[in-house]
């Protein structure tokens, strides 16, 4: 499998970068995640807005636009032979000295990997499980996509290796937040609802897109603080990121839901295939 670095295509396994890059010793860097369908990024300039934004805020002077990585992700898929991919764009800020460093980074570290993905089954169904870990809280005001991702990692652990579910997890306040590596949704007499990112949850790329969809849609939305007996009530629940789209719940806490039969769930995932299948 071949990558980006710093401006060359080169197999994985011959992939170096320094020791000393902050992305490694203190953890200074964000990526994207997102689906590439028949060689076209979904959602590109949306991801590349927020990345730039965290590499402002951590301080790291480099910023990305389509035109420049477009053809980077066109030359990967073509090496790869992968015109329907995961992509993860990473960019670390690159080596320094040891010891914290209040200066801009000014040589990061650009990375581009990707990997196959098999077909996506339309409406995946996943349970939805509680998590007793509690989410923590971001860094600064608002949390980056960045490489600080051991939360989510413990959460993965205590909610296993079983594909079919998703965790959920809580502020440390006791309000609902997102999943484990999602935005969190559901559906309450016709009315979709979601925390709001004041939780100290990531603003999802899909979260926004699933938003902008709905009003679309003419589906009234509220975002807010709520407690997990809002999902007790819920009529549909549903999951979303930039790999597996739209994911719908059909098990909740032991309750049954309508999973991919949901009524918002299924017009929200026509009009989201309607985009994709309409990139060019």
């Amino acid at each position: 499998m071949y990558l980006f670095l710093n401006g060359e295509f080169i197999k994985q396994e011959e992939a170096r970068i320094s020791p000393f890059d902050h992305g490694y010793l203190y953890g200074m860097g964000v990526f994207e995640t997102f689906r590439t369908y028949r060689g076209i990024p979904f959602l590109l300039d949306e991801h590349l807005e927020r990345l730039n934004a965290g590499l402002e805020e951590m301080g790291i002077k480099r910023a990305f636009e389509r035109a420049e990585v477009m053809p980077v992700i066109k030359k990967i898929s073509e090496l790869n032979r992968l015109p329907n991919s995961y992509i993860r764009m990473n960019v670390s800020s690159g080596p320094g000295q040891i010891g914290l460093q209040v200066d801009p980074y000014l040589e990061p570290t650009v990375i581009l990997f990707q990997k196959e993905l098999p077909p996506l089954k339309p409406l995946r169904e996943k349970e939805a499980v509680v998590l007793t870990i509690r989410r923590n809280t971001p860094e600064t005001k608002r949390r980056l996509k960045s490489h600080h991702f051991f939360n989510n990692i413990a959460a993965k652990r205590e909610l296993g290796t079983d594909p079919g579910k998703e965790g959920i997890f809580l502020t440390a306040d006791g309000y609902l937040a997102e999943g484990v590596t999602s935005s969190l949704f559901w559906v309450k007499n016709e009315k979709l609802y979601t925390p709001m990112i004041e939780t100290g949850i990531l603003d999802g790329i899909t979260r926004q897109f699933i938003l902008r969809l709905a009003g679309q849609l003419g589906i009234p939305v509220e975002e807010g603080m709520y407690r997990e007996q809002k999902l007790a009530e819920a009529e549909e629940i549903f999951f979303t990121n930039s790999i597996q789209e739209i994911v719908p719940v059909n098990v909740f806490e032991g309750k049954s839901l309508p999973g991919k039969k949901g009524t918002v769930v299924q017009k929200l995932n026509a009009l989201y295939q309607r985009f994709v299948s309409e990139l060019e």
